[in-house]
């Protein structure tokens, strides 16, 4: 019985989960404590109103609407998510996603509100359009050693604002805000395929969802049961190792950034052709969606099965800062908290680390006394 115990405890899965559950407690703690020092008044309704979100609602038909919105943001969240742990898998950092999400915002958007095009080319359009961009980085780092990381940044605000200049031609006359879908182009939306009917008639629930669920688990299996996904992440590991097996380092290294980059590309687009937001033609920030990304593949433990739940609890606590009282607290706040889990995120792998050792430690006394290996 001790063995199993033991065993359970050195599983990889368990040890994440763990990790990323005490990352998830000490960031909601640390932000309570916040609230308290603001105004311990309003401190208990005010956790209670970010973690509950739209469970704050008294009627199931509001629960259900507000549950599907959340939904709706968790989608691309998900794929940003998935970007971001795809090139890490392969040893790159791809702090870039935000910008290869917000071409593909442009792309789709371009393609949907100007030559009017169906749903299927803007996502596609827009998947090419961040793999696209993913790929210069990649080309960068293949052939001129330039760090991945430096090329990103700089690429997120060249595209920030040449997505701002190309959707100003499809931007409404009063307003920096673009075309609505549903007055311009309704075939441009995503099929609902009867979802929304099922969160209380929202429209904007749709296709986006279940294609980000179906895309994470395509995501695993590319990476743990193909040989390209063997191949990518050994040039990962050493990509001198790599070419020395034969293997094509930089063509691997490209294609790795231009599959992260279409993952958050079509990412923008799971969003923006739900109708559920405009793109501001004057925007001045760089989305952060590409940014939680991030926060949420390192809290899922780098794992895209673990994506999809550590995607929907950082955009449930976001969504949860709506209900804050704005009388004593900024709604904000909820941004906060959720800025402290994704810090605290960088410590899933150092807890991983400290339990381990703990256990060899165990394990090693264990032996000392002679209570080791026999579970006696």
């Amino acid at each position: 019985m001790r063995r199993e115990k033991t065993s359970l405890l050195r599983n990889d899965a368990f040890q994440t989960l763990l990790a990323s559950l005490l990352c998830i407690v000490l960031g909601l703690l640390v932000g309570y404590i916040v609230l308290l020092l603001i105004n311990p008044v309003g401190a208990n309704a005010a956790i209670a109103a970010i973690v509950e979100n739209f469970m704050t609602y008294s009627k199931s038909t509001a629960q259900l609407r507000y549950f599907g919105s959340t939904l709706v943001k968790t989608a691309p969240l998900l794929m940003c998510s998935l970007s971001v742990l795809f090139a890490y898998k392969v040893g790159l950092f791809n702090i870039g996603a935000a910008g290869q999400y917000v071409v593909g915002t442009g792309a789709a958007l371009y393609c949907a509100l100007g030559p009017k095009l169906p749903w299927f080319l803007c996502l596609l359009a827009a998947i090419l359009a961040g793999a696209a961009l993913g790929a210069i980085s990649g080309v960068l780092k293949a052939y001129c050693n330039v760090n991945e990381v430096i090329s990103c940044i700089m690429l997120n605000w060249i595209s920030l604002y040449c997505v701002n200049m190309l959707l100003t031609n499809v931007k409404e006359e009063t307003s920096p805000y673009t075309y609505t879908l549903a007055s311009t182009n309704e075939g441009a939306i995503l099929p609902s395929l009867g979802l929304g009917e099922l969160f209380s008639k929202n429209q904007y629930v749709g296709l986006a969802i279940p294609l980000a669920i179906v895309t994470a688990i395509l995501v695993w299996g590319l990476l743990e049961k193909t040989k390209l996904g063997y191949e990518l992440k050994a040039t990962g590991c050493n990509k001198f190792a790599a070419k020395y097996c034969g293997m094509r380092e930089r063509k691997n290294l490209i294609l790795t950034m231009a599959i992260a980059g279409g993952l958050a590309g079509m990412g923008a687009a799971m969003l923006f052709l739900s109708g559920f937001e405009q793109w501001q033609c004057t925007q001045s920030a760089v989305p952060a969606m590409g940014f939680n990304g991030i926060a949420a593949a390192f809290l899922g433990g780098l794992s895209p099965i673990g994506a999809i739940f550590s995607s929907y609890f950082i955009q449930h606590i976001t969504n949860g800062g709506a209900y804050v009282d704005k009388t004593m607290y900024s709604s904000q706040i909820s941004d906060l908290i959720s800025a402290m889990i994704i810090y605290l995120c960088a410590f899933v792998f150092f807890c991983k680390i400290a339990m381990n050792r703990w256990l060899d430690r165990r394990d090693e006394k264990r032996k000392a006394t002679g209570k080791g290996g026999d579970g006696k």
